[in-house]
């Protein structure tokens, strides 16, 4: 078993997610660079991930077993009963270790005198099991009656799929050699892995592996990227050497994967954080892509203030939304989200749209995209751009792409093994 440190890290990430709005994400950003030891690092991700996708079952069970569960004063107490649940159920780690190094975390944590209360209850989840909880307390009701509103037939799926963790996805770099090459590297390295047919740079691995275990990454051979973000390329296919604009660039994935294929294009990449454009240039130079793409600090919204008037030949708008499709791989997305925020992204989508057709060319493409699973991000979205642009015509994806949605192609949250997507391909008449 790892440290007390690493267990200490874990409670005060947790406390910091669940009880003071922190992003899971940033949380473990600033938290795991203090832990030298990899084992550690990966029992705090373990715990915290598991932790907030059983969150409300955890609360179900303070609930029942206690008269007064902790409140938020009491937020570290309540992080690390939640972590004790964790580590019993569902990371079934030896029951004894887990009793004896949560006690010794109370005690770092200068909560001594609830060390009792923690062996006690810790106790108790061992002889009695944690019970099961509903999934779907895990979202706030209005999310949830908004879902089951644009997906009735599919809610319970959405839920079930939403609280798995997800697969690890690798995107093989084709300038490097092909996937199959790759995958063989894999099975020599003893990682198990399957090809998807669907994709051909997807490569899909069902164990967690860190990624300076994957060969060659470093030396820019392979990426970690979900399978329906990398559908994304093919959603947009440029012409060879097109004249291409990434709106929403950061984290940069898409954009590599494109300059993957064609190393030729002219691409231009906005976003509005200068150290987010800085981690999309250290993605280039990993992968040895990019060389000629011009990176700039702008919002895509505000043609005027950046465009040279030279129009693009294909736009890719990857728009921020709800992130409602990969809640599997944000479980705290639920947790942090709010209603009032839906018609701010749905503002925001509709003003990025308009300002990238602006910039396109006549009998250019714009391919619109949401890691979102909410129909008025996506479909009722797109509807809306094309009842307002007469010289926009919707153009056909097929199934790869999932199902029909609008005027677009809709993936729901563990279809093919992948994230939850939505896809909407848009032509300028000439």
């Amino acid at each position: 078993m790892a440290g007390v440190q690493a267990r200490v890290a874990s409670v005060r990430v947790l406390d910091a997610v669940l009880h003071r709005g922190r992003s899971l994400k940033a949380a473990l950003a600033q938290a795991l660079p203090a832990l030298p030891d990899p084992r550690d690092r990966a029992l705090v991700e373990a715990i915290c991930f598991a932790v907030v996708r059983g969150r409300a079952r955890y609360e179900a069970a303070l609930a029942a077993w206690m008269p007064k569960p902790p409140g938020r004063r009491d937020g570290e107490l309540r992080a690390l009963l939640y972590a004790g649940l964790a580590q019993l159920d569902p990371l079934q780690m030896p029951a004894h270790a887990v009793l004896s190094a949560c006690v010794d975390v109370a005690r770092a944590l200068g909560r001594a005198h609830q060390a009792g209360l923690v062996n006690a209850l810790l106790r108790r989840a061992q002889r009695e099991g944690v019970p099961a909880g509903d999934i779907e307390a895990q979202w706030p009701a209005w999310l949830r009656e908004r879902l089951r509103t644009d997906w009735p037939e599919d809610i319970e799926a959405i839920f079930a799929a939403s609280a798995q963790p997800a697969p690890l996805w690798l995107r093989v770099n084709r300038r490097h050699g092909t996937r199959e090459a790759y995958a063989a590297r894999l099975a020599e390295a003893g990682i198990a892995c399957a090809i998807d047919a669907g994709n051909p740079d997807a490569i899909r691995l069902d164990a967690g592996v860190a990624v300076a275990a994957l060969p060659g990454f470093s030396a820019g051979e392979v990426s970690v990227q979900d399978v329906a973000a990398q559908a994304v390329a093919d959603a947009l296919g440029p012409a060879p050497g097109a004249r291409v604009l990434d709106a929403c660039i950061a984290p940069g994935g898409k954009a590599a994967h494109l300059l993957e294929r064609d190393p030729g294009l002219s691409l231009t990449g906005l976003d509005v954080d200068r150290q987010r454009l800085d981690r999309v240039r250290d993605t280039f130079a990993r992968l040895g892509v990019g060389a000629r793409a011009a990176l700039r600090v702008a919002d895509a919204a505000d043609v005027d203030a950046w465009w040279d008037g030279e129009a693009f030949d294909a736009v890719l708008l990857d728009a921020p939304c709800s992130a409602t499709g990969i809640v599997r791989r944000q479980p705290d997305v639920p947790l942090h989200r709010r209603a009032a925020d839906i018609q701010a992204l749905c503002a925001t989508q509709a003003r990025l749209l308009d300002a990238g057709w602006r910039v396109l060319r006549p009998g250019g493409v714009l391919l619109y995209t949401t890691c979102s699973i909410l129909r008025d991000e996506n479909a009722a979205q797109v509807d809306a751009f094309l009842a307002r642009t007469p010289d926009a015509e919707a153009e056909a994806l097929d199934a790869r792409f999932g199902r029909t949605a609008g005027a677009g192609r809709q993936r729901l949250p563990g279809e093919g093994g992948g994230d939850g997507f939505y896809y909407a391909r848009l032509r300028r008449r000439g």
